[in-house]
Parts: C-alpha cells; sequence; structure tokens
C-alpha cells in the first residue's frame, strides 16, 4: 500500500472498548486471555474506522483493508498501518484458525466500502455472519470450547450488531449514507431514508423498529442456552453477562427514541445487567 495514499483517520470515528454494548475483555477473563482479546478488537477497530471513513473513497478503503488482511496471514511485512494485524497475529502466535475468524471481519468491512443498505432480514444476517459472528467465535476459539455453541453464540452477535444499527441509525445516515434497518421494511411502511435526518421517530418508523426488535428477540431466544453450552467457567460467566446485556438494551430500545438521543444502558442499569448476568452464569 503506497504510505502517500494514506488518509489519517478522523479521531472521531473510533470507539473505546467502553464504549461497546458488550464487556470487551472484561476482568472475567483471565489477564493473558485479554490480552489477545484486545489485539483481536484493536484489528477490529483499526479496519472499522477505515471502512466508516468519509476522507476516503471505496477503492481506497479496499486496498487498505487488502493491506491488512496480507500483514494478518503473513504474506506482508508490517507498516505503520497494518500494525494492529501484526498486533493480533502476534498475539495468537500465528494461529490460522484465530487469524481466520478475524479475516472474516474484513470482508463486512469491504462491504461496508460499497454498499450503503441491507435489503431485507436475510441480507441482514448475511451481513452479521461476517460482521458479528467472527468475534463470538474467535472468544470461543480461544477457549477450545465445543463447536456445538457456535449456534448460539452467531445469535447473540447478530442482535449485538442489529441493536448497535438501531442506537447509530441516525448517525449512521447523516455520516455515512448508511441504513442498515432492513430498505424492504422501510419500503413497505413508506419510508425513506431522510426519516432518520428527523429529530424524531416517526409513529411508521417507530413500527418498523418495533419489527426490528421482533427479530432481535428471535435471536436472544436462539442465543439464551449458550451459557450452559459453556465449558469454561469464566467465559460462562462473561457470555451470561453480555446476552443479559443485550436484553436489557433491546427493552429499552423499544421503550427509548434512537433519533432523539443516543439509547444506552443507564450506569445503574448496567450494573444490574451485570449482577444478574453473573448469577445466570453461576446458575449454568
Amino acid at each position: 500500500m503506497p504510505r502517500a495514499a494514506v488518509v489519517a483517520l478522523p479521531a472521531s470515528t473510533s470507539k473505546t472498548a467502553t464504549q461497546e454494548n458488550f464487556p470487551v475483555a472484561s476482568l472475567l477473563l483471565p489477564a493473558a486471555t485479554r490480552a489477545r482479546v484486545m489485539a483481536f478488537y484493536h484489528f477490529a477497530r483499526i479496519a472499522d474506522d477505515i471502512a466508516d471513513n468519509p476522507a476516503l473513497t471505496a477503492d481506497s478503503k479496499i486496498l487498505r483493508l487488502d493491506a491488512l488482511e496480507e500483514t494478518l496471514c503473513g504474506r506482508h511485512e508490517a507498516n505503520e498501518y497494518t500494525e494492529s494485524a501484526q498486533g493480533l497475529r502476534d498475539a495468537v502466535g500465528g494461529d490460522e484458525v484465530l487469524l481466520g475468524h478475524a479475516a472474516q471481519l474484513l470482508q463486512a468491512f469491504r462491504r461496508d466500502a460499497v454498499s450503503d443498505h441491507c435489503r431485507d432480514w436475510g441480507d441482514l444476517m448475511l451481513y452479521c455472519q461476517f460482521s458479528a459472528a467472527p468475534v463470538g467465535r474467535f472468544l470461543l476459539a480461544l477457549h477450545g470450547e465445543n463447536p456445538t455453541a457456535t449456534t448460539a453464540t452467531d445469535s447473540l452477535c447478530a442482535a449485538l450488531q442489529v441493536l448497535n444499527h438501531i442506537q447509530d441509525c441516525g448517525e449512521d445516515y447523516r455520516v455515512l449514507g448508511r441504513v442498515y434497518v432492513p430498505r424492504v421494511w422501510l419500503a413497505g411502511h413508506g419510508i425513506d431514508n431522510d426519516a432518520f435526518l428527523d429529530e424524531a421517530t416517526s409513529p411508521a418508523l417507530r413500527q418498523v423498529f418495533d419489527l426490528t426488535l421482533d427479530h432481535v428477540d428471535a435471536l436472544l431466544d436462539m442465543a439464551r442456552p449458550l451459557p450452559s453450552r459453556i465449558r469454561d467457567h469464566r467465559l460462562r460467566l462473561e457470555a451470561a453477562v453480555t446476552l443479559t446485556v443485550a436484553e436489557r438494551l433491546s427493552e429499552r430500545l423499544r421503550r427509548r427514541d434512537p433519533l432523539a438521543s443516543k439509547v444506552r444502558l443507564t450506569a445503574m442499569g448496567y450494573a444490574g445487567a451485570v449482577l444478574t448476568g453473573l448469577w445466570r452464569g453461576l446458575r449454568a
């Protein structure tokens, strides 16, 4: 990747681990495991920032994402723009299975670079197979868990991804021109994308949000067996807390307007979700 072609990423595009919907590498995990998870997280954030950078053309984004994959897979020496990929490769000792899950994420970011919508629920779930599922699969593989937990963790990760789309729907459209609420549902309710510029959600758009949350809740139903399918007790607690946070956030998004303000759990609500999740995990 030519150095002169690289455009600096705006600092405002990056989230920190504390801004995520779920506990990223929380203290529930051992220190050595947390370091590997944080390397994965840093790699994903860099790739996400590339895909969401409004100063870059689609072709430039693809070039940068390709360069990350080349370094991730050991086919190219790292430079200052791909050091997150080298950092992850080093952190997992070149494990091809773990690196393969990270590479899957890049497929979603390439799509972000060239597309601004999902056609329907099936298309959104296909996107989530690359944007969200690899996170859970990485964690399962990192802990040597049985693949039978994959269906449940895929469902939980997809639910978290869609919840994030609803939370950020206004900003995503204003900044990136992107709407990942299913297009056919919007069209069926007579809604065009400019509805996401409003300061409050219209009744018709509220119906679409609720329909989307109905599907999210179905995903969470499929995810509920997850803690009982995980052998590692620390990861089991992490999964139970994450599941509870997702359930509480879905409930809150039904009551709050994501266009009027950022919908998040309050500090007390998050603490309550963590305690409930720990209790669920211990029972499992």
